[in-house]
């Protein structure tokens, strides 16, 4: 009886972990990886592997850290078979195209670090504190590291409005009409 009480408690915490599939691809895919599909689901087989390990309150920090440090293995591999000539210059694969072409040239300007800051907050929907876990560093600093980033990509915005390539600027959009 309790081998099955056992069994079935995993199988509804696994349920709860395999509902943010489409959140691990999207964020493999957002992150440039040649097959999301197989990340996604290599992250679901190391989740029901670990299920001990993945948190019960909230799986999805868990689940992008362990998405993060596949994309970066396959980005290594990627390296050494020569595909691309720098790991670091790798174009995260973010879905730039469906950004203001200002933003996604200001984010391109700023470092992978401080990209993936602003778009765990931004794109995968994180609070600071599951984001730090996502990064495996602690909250204040991250939110020192979001901090930091912000300035960045708000001087890089405001570089690009001095040079003429402004950017649509959402906050002084007025919809109203006032």
């Amino acid at each position: 009886m309790t081998r099955e009480l056992d069994r079935h408690s995993a199988e509804t915490q696994f349920r709860t972990v395999f509902s943010h599939l489409g959140a691990v691809t999207a964020y493999a895919r957002r992150r440039g990886s040649k097959d999301a599909d197989a990340i996604a689901a290599e992250v679901m087989t190391i989740a029901w592997r670990r299920l001990a390990d993945v948190p019960k309150d909230d799986a999805r920090p868990w689940l992008y850290a362990t998405a993060r440090n596949l994309l970066l293995a396959e980005a290594r591999r990627t390296v050494v078979a020569g595909e691309h000539g720098d790991f670091e210059q790798a174009d995260a694969g973010t879905e730039r195209h469906e950004l203001d072409p200002g933003l996604a040239q200001a984010l391109r300007s700023l470092s992978r670090l401080d990209q993936e800051a602003l778009l765990l907050i931004a794109w995968e929907d994180l609070t600071p504190s599951q984001a730090a876990k996502v990064l495996g560093i602690k909250p204040a600093a991250f939110r020192v590291r979001l901090l930091r980033a912000r300035r960045r990509l708000r001087a890089s915005l405001e570089a690009a409005d001095v040079e003429g390539r402004r950017p649509a600027r959402l906050a002084r959009f007025d919809v109203e009409g006032t």
